[in-house]
């Protein structure tokens, strides 16, 4: 057997599919996000602005965070000791779980190492422990979530992307003594559109559903705390579980779900993600307790990202490129073809020294390639005009398409 032929074989589909992902190689600089400096093809590193960071909010640069991290290091050491069964919680766990259920107005949370693991572990374990269980899952949802639901075992549905009429058409089909779980996320966010929470609680309560409501995109970045779009929508009481992120608006790493203490404590005995994975490293606590305190105080943060986003996805229609429909934080441009979005996306970065990734199949339809910019509240007015003029040049050279 030609082992390396067959490996060889799967990375050559890819570049011929135009789907072969390069990571860039950049260093991030203290105190001056969103520019960083970059190391790839340079004769040492080269300034570029970045413009499709996850951290929002940029509070993995904020000096409330970097002083209680630094604190943190010297207080109680690098890491965590292992697994919290075996090493003991760090009491900064303890704390940054109160805060998180406190968040999202719960019994009690819990801590997983990234929002993957938190999605996978609890679905998954969800569905073990309830017997006969239908998972209902929006057909947009996280690969994580995906992930869970199959590993969970239990029978699936998927719904078409907030399509209330087609999950109740699915959830009135099922034997109305069956276990219930509709899985779905507050912003999507590659399209930036939002789902229906109120709507689809409604539906949990008349055909006897949980809910999960994965907010890794929306907290922090939305309700006058944080809490996300269900605290904005004044619906997370109605929430069975709420999952999470600390590694976008709240800058640092991490995933949590919150809940009422029997589901947590039912996760936190039951799910091996949970159970057998080191805990994550008190330092890294530390960090993600300030941000998230300091957010629950602070809209600066949030209301400067708002019209950042705002501004370019005007100036982005004002120029007449193919920017996309979004009622978030979320700024997606239009492709449509996975060749020309990485061919974008170099110049860009070779030429001026803008970074932002292309996003393609799996993580979105063939043929709806796209950029996805995520202006955050350092970004200047200058860095948005500097943007679209580049964006618009590189339109022109490459003859495509501008929106109508």
């Amino acid at each position: 057997m030609d082992y390396n032929r067959i490996f060889k074989a799967a990375i050559d589909r890819l570049h011929d599919e135009g789907r072969y992902r390069v990571f860039i190689d950049i260093m991030r600089e203290r105190g001056r996000y969103p520019n960083a400096q970059c190391f790839a093809g340079h004769n040492g590193p080269k300034p570029i602005t970045v413009w499709c960071s996850n951290d929002y909010l940029g509070m993995g640069q904020h000096p409330v965070v970097i002083e209680a991290m630094e604190r943190a290091l010297h207080e109680v050491g690098a890491g965590s000791g292992g697994t919290r069964n075996i090493g003991g919680n760090t009491h900064l766990h303890v704390e940054l779980e109160q805060e998180l259920a406190d968040l999202h107005d719960k019994e009690a949370a819990l801590l997983f190492t990234s929002g993957y693991v938190s999605n996978e572990a609890a679905l998954s374990t969800l569905g073990k422990l309830l017997p006969g269980c239908v998972i209902f899952s929006d057909e947009l949802n996280h690969a994580s979530m995906i992930a869970g639901i199959k590993n969970s075992g239990c029978e699936k549905r998927i719904f078409r992307h907030n399509d209330l009429e087609h999950l109740e058409e699915l959830l009135a089909a099922e034997d109305p003594d069956a276990p219930k779980l509709i899985a779905f996320e507050s912003v999507y966010s590659m399209d930036g559109d939002v789902a229906p929470i109120t709507a689809i609680c409604d539906l949990a309560d008349r055909y006897g559903a949980l809910t999960y409501l994965d907010e890794v995109h929306a907290v922090g970045m939305y309700g006058t705390r944080g809490g996300g779009i269900s605290e904005r929508d004044d619906v997370a009481h109605r929430l069975t579980i709420i999952e999470g992120t600390l590694g976008k608006a709240f800058g640092v790493m991490g995933g949590y779900i919150a809940a009422d203490q029997t589901i947590v404590d039912c996760i936190r005995s039951y799910a091996p993600g949970f159970i057998f994975t080191t805990s994550l490293s008190p330092v890294l606590v530390a960090g993600v307790l300030a941000s998230v305190r300091h957010l629950k105080t602070s809209s600066v943060e949030r209301e400067a990202q708002q019209a950042a986003a705002a501004g370019l996805k005007r100036k982005f229609a004002d120029a007449g490129l193919p920017v996309m429909d979004s009622v978030t934080h979320i700024v997606p441009l239009l492709v449509g073809c996975p060749i020309k979005a990485k061919r974008i996306s170099d110049i860009l970065l070779a030429e001026y020294g803008l970074y932002v990734q292309p996003i393609n199949f799996p993580t979105v339809p063939r043929g709806t390639e796209r950029l996805r910019f995520t202006p955050g509240p350092m970004h200047t007015e200058e860095m948005l005009d500097e943007l679209t003029g580049a964006l618009a040049e590189i339109w022109d050279r490459l003859e495509m398409k501008l929106a109508a």
